[in-house]
């Protein structure tokens, strides 16, 4: 039997300890190597050859953000599972946008743990449950549907800060860049996005670019 080949990335050592023991319980998983965020080099994944990267979302030393969007550039090949306790809504969006495969909740069972790691590896895209089947996502293909996409956004009432910002993302500028260049914070930033998902009844930074597009 071919086995999963595994590296976590935590840096909590009684967790990545644990987390560590635990899969090598499992007969199909095989734990190449564990890090915490300052011992860990991209580069490591050439020489150990992942299947998958078990990675904390709020690592201490680096970006995990910035090191998902290098590790998807550098190893597309490699699947990447973020492990959080509750991620924020943005989060799951930036993350997911980055190409995350899925989500692990730090308080999920052992059970839905190893389930996550089969079903991301079979091919499958994992969600925390409180990002999937939202009203609000189903309102919007109901709307898409009777209305068409250029009307339903035109009936969207936003601040024009809000406007300003969806031309930015549109223009492809990250959270950070805009920040800088609308003298904000990037907590404000995230906050306004995270409105501009709500009000749109999207997804993702990249819908609400077409969105913005459509309406030009």
């Amino acid at each position: 039997m071919k086995r999963i080949r595994l590296i976590v990335i935590e840096d909590n050592r009684l967790l990545r300890d644990g987390i560590c023991a635990m899969l090598k319980k499992e007969a199909d998983f095989n734990v190449v190597a564990a890090f915490d965020d300052a011992d860990f080099a991209p580069e490591k994944l050439t020489e150990l050859k992942p299947n998958i990267v078990l990675l904390d979302l709020s690592l201490t030393e680096k970006d995990s953000l910035e090191l998902v969007n290098l590790l998807r550039k550098e190893h597309k090949d490699v699947k990447v599972i973020v492990m959080d306790l509750l991620p924020l809504q943005e989060d799951i969006l930036q993350f997911v946008e980055a190409g995350v495969s899925g989500f692990i909740m730090k308080d999920d069972t052992i059970a839905e743990f190893l389930k996550t790691i089969r079903a991301v590896h079979a091919g499958e895209k994992i969600l925390p449950p409180t990002a999937t089947g939202s009203l609000f996502s189903q309102i919007m293909e109901y709307g898409v549907k009777e209305l068409g996409p250029q009307k339903l956004i035109q009936s969207v009432r936003m601040t024009n800060r809000e406007r300003e910002i969806v031309q930015l993302i549109a223009e492809g500028l990250a959270n950070k860049e805009i920040a800088f260049k609308l003298n904000l914070s990037i907590y404000t930033v995230k906050s306004h996005v995270h409105n501009i998902l709500d009000k749109m009844a999207l997804n993702t930074r990249v819908q609400i670019a077409i969105n913005a597009k459509l309406v030009e």
